[in-house]
């Protein structure tokens, strides 16, 4: 395949809905940026940051992390919205976003009991089930109340409600990686035995509830999408056919887009850490493509977006072009590529060279991955441009230095 023909297909405009089109196949997916000032207002930072990517040719860029509950941060760093008190910074955000012709959709979140100690000393979550395999860095979770849980999915409805008036063109709600969403779906963390837990259609209940609520708050004409886990690689979790049967009944409740992921923080597919993934699919480079195209056998109408292992233009041309998915997720590549995109669809390159770093200790690659990408967005945030062959463990120290004292006693527990 040529360099002129190599990106073909990601040339095309994407029409999700009527009213809803993005100008290619693509996206931005969404990275926690942990550059929010301490009032956890968006601020200068993240706005440079975003400056740096918003005309580097993605059709969508999606934000990181927004959360709704400033008692309950996944991050230190993380944007929160509860109300309209940064609103102002809200609409100069979205406006930076969009100032290249992406559409600027915001992720929102709650981590349940994915909320380091250090940051929120009692997280709650839907049983009181410690995260496994985490090296002491997450309390273990008190269980929410009915109560606490109904007020939790107004929290997301409002969060939604305040982006859409800022300017945001569209919802991302955070189902995967082991947060709030994905521990209600998660048997091994949802343990309940009322409504809200059980069996698979009472824990599926809470997502299904945050799409109602949310869409009711910002009206019929706004882009929905959820991004979700195929599976969270843990034994007797969450898997591929309790997902495919989530992705139904969001399919019946007209998401308009599903991005695919996997994982959890403690076995971290999405990163490429997890030692499971298949051989075969690294070669495909999308680490969750296979069951990509069991969701498109279903629900061949439903828009999917697939995020996670994507280098090459060949590959995600083909990933498109093969009718699996729609649009092709982009997070690592662009903290150190910031332009590659860009190039990628003008030929100017044909693979990013971004390569994941290993030490073959999971928890410890887990931790580089995120410390190490994390790092060259705070660098683009203060104006410098990446520093893509840095030691890693520079990085690591760097992270831990940047966020405090807090960040630290977190690290050392987690190293």
């Amino acid at each position: 395949m040529t360099t002129t023909t190599a990106a073909e297909a990601l040339h095309q405009p994407l029409t999700l809905r009527e009213g809803i089109v993005l100008r290619n196949r693509l996206a931005k997916g969404a990275l926690s940026e942990s550059l929010a000032r301490r009032d956890h207002s968006p601020g200068s930072r993240i706005k440079n940051l975003y400056r740096r990517w918003a005309d580097n040719g993605l059709g969508l860029i999606i934000t990181g992390n927004v959360m709704v509950d400033r008692r309950a941060i996944g991050e230190p760093g993380n944007v929160v919205v509860e109300d309209d008190s940064a609103f102002a910074d809200l609409v100069e955000w979205a406006q930076i976003i969009k100032s290249g012709g992406a559409a600027a959709w915001a992720q929102i979140n709650h981590p349940g009991r994915q909320a380091p100690r250090t940051l929120t000393p009692q997280p709650v979550a839907p049983s009181a089930v410690a995260l496994p395999g985490a090296g002491g860095m997450f309390a273990e979770p008190r269980e929410l109340t009915v109560a606490e849980i109904e007020e939790i999915i107004a929290r997301f409805a409002t969060t939604a409600g305040i982006l859409i008036r800022a300017g945001f063109d569209g919802i991302q709600i955070h189902g995967a990686h082991g947060y709030l969403v994905s521990q209600f779906l998660s048997p091994l963390a949802n343990q309940r035995t009322d409504e809200w837990g059980g069996t698979p259609e009472n824990r599926r209940r809470f997502v299904l509830a945050l799409v109602r609520a949310i869409r009711a708050e910002i009206g019929p004409d706004v882009a929905l999408a959820i991004k979700l886990n195929s599976a969270d690689f843990q034994r007797g979790g969450f898997n591929e056919d309790e997902s495919l049967d989530v992705v139904r009944a969001l399919a019946a409740e007209g998401i308009d887009l599903l991005e695919i992921s996997g994982g959890t923080y403690s076995s971290a597919a999405m990163l490429g850490v997890d030692p499971t993934l298949k051989e075969s699919t690294r070669r495909r480079e999308a680490y969750f493509l296979d069951y990509a195209e069991r969701v498109r056998a279903e629900l061949p109408d439903l828009p999917l977006m697939l995020t996670g292992g994507f280098r090459t233009a060949e590959a995600m041309n083909d990933a498109v072009a093969s009718g699996a998915v729609d649009l092709i997720g982009l997070g690592r590549p662009l903290t150190v590529e910031p332009d590659v995109p860009g190039q990628l669809l003008d030929g100017t390159v044909t693979a990013s060279t971004v390569k994941p770093k290993r030490s073959g200790i999971r928890l410890i690659d887990s931790l580089t991955e995120l410390t190490a990408y994390t790092v060259q967005m705070w660098r683009m945030a203060d104006g410098r441009e990446p520093a893509p062959r840095r030691h890693p463990a520079f990085n690591v120290t760097a992270y831990l230095i940047r966020n405090g004292r807090d960040s630290v006693r977190v690290g050392r527990r987690g190293l």
